[in-house]
């Protein structure tokens, strides 16, 4: 579906992430530094992670470097997570963490935030499989925000195969993968309970590791709380050196059409940023972004995007944008 002109933008919609931020080696490789953030409604967390950095296992960044896997961490009171009190202050209440991997060379590790309220819908899972113990994944662990309890409970006993499921289907492609209209999709196994407390899109994403396990992160969505406003997912060309936009949805506009033809160069923008350095890109100017990504968040009223690289084999597969 192709939209032209200016459009009058819905209200902006509360989504389920909170704030991002991306933490990037230092030219030693003994620190995480900051690399870029987006902290709308959190601006002195942002302010204070900003002259932040983190050894290896030091916070939740350190933690996820030092154990070469993603990491969800649903409360910081108590834990190893270093700015509880500013997060606290300003409603972030749970953090994930995804360290990306360009073969067993860390690139970067980016810090997905969300928080409690009574509106506070949808859900974050961490999907697991150990290759030489199993043939199933099951779920690592996940944040289901607050109304979302007959969906987790559900998901704590179901196992999937490869090629079965969300997580399974993504795990069998080594691609992102999105679901819209999760109660009518038979390749979806928990329609019922997703019904049950309104969940209605997923995305899931297999994260990059430095081990044999694999791992997948799906993202679940409400109406009323999306993860982002739109979602997009871009390939690269065998060279490494074009994204192609193979598919997306907006949450004004509906699904995106991929076969348009709509590229982006290696280095240009924010998701071309990502291609060139294997490392997630945060704007909060989307709307002056170059060509395609540019022009969807001015027809939207968009205004931040970010970028997350997909990595299979020491390779970038696919780069996923979310829009805010």
């Amino acid at each position: 579906m192709t939209h032209t002109g200016t459009v009058s933008a819905k209200p902006a919609l509360k989504t389920f992430i909170r704030a991002f931020e991306v933490w990037v080696p230092d030219a030693d490789h003994t620190l995480l530094e900051h690399g870029g953030g987006l902290y709308h409604g959190a601006p002195r967390f942002g302010a204070m992670s900003r002259s932040m950095c983190f050894g290896r296992g030091e916070g939740l960044p350190g933690r996820a470097w030092e154990s070469g896997r993603p990491i969800v961490l649903k409360s910081f009171a108590g834990s190893y997570f270093m700015r509880t009190r500013a997060a606290a202050a300003e409603g972030l209440t749970c953090g994930i963490a995804l360290p990306i991997f360009a073969g067993n060379e860390l690139t970067a590790v980016i810090v997905i935030f969300c928080g409690d309220d009574a509106d506070h819908a949808g859900a974050i899972e961490l999907w697991h499989n150990a290759p030489h113990t199993s043939q199933n994944m099951t779920l690592d662990d996940g944040y289901y925000g607050t109304t979302a309890e007959p969906f987790e409970s559900t998901s704590r006993q179901i196992m999937f195969r490869k090629g079965t499921g969300l997580p399974g289907l993504a795990w069998e492609s080594g691609l992102p993968l999105f679901m819209p209209d999760l109660s009518q999709q038979t390749r979806f196994l928990r329609a019922d309970s997703a019904a049950q407390v309104g969940v209605n899109h997923g995305l899931a994403i297999p994260c990059s590791t430095r081990g044999d396990d694999v791992w997948v992160m799906a993202f679940l969505s409400t109406p009323a709380t999306p993860i982002a406003r739109r979602y997009e997912t871009w390939l690269p060309d065998a060279a490494q050196r074009q994204l192609s936009r193979r598919d997306g949805f907006c949450e004004q506009f509906g699904p995106i059409d991929g076969a348009s033809g709509v590229r982006i160069d290696s280095g240009a923008g924010a998701l071309g940023r990502t291609l060139a350095r294997w490392s997630p890109s945060i704007t909060e100017h989307a709307q002056r972004e170059p060509g395609a990504v540019g022009a969807a968040a001015r027809e939207a009223g968009l205004g931040s995007v970010v970028a997350l690289p997909v990595v299979r084999d020491a390779r970038i597969v696919a780069v996923v944008a979310w829009y805010f």
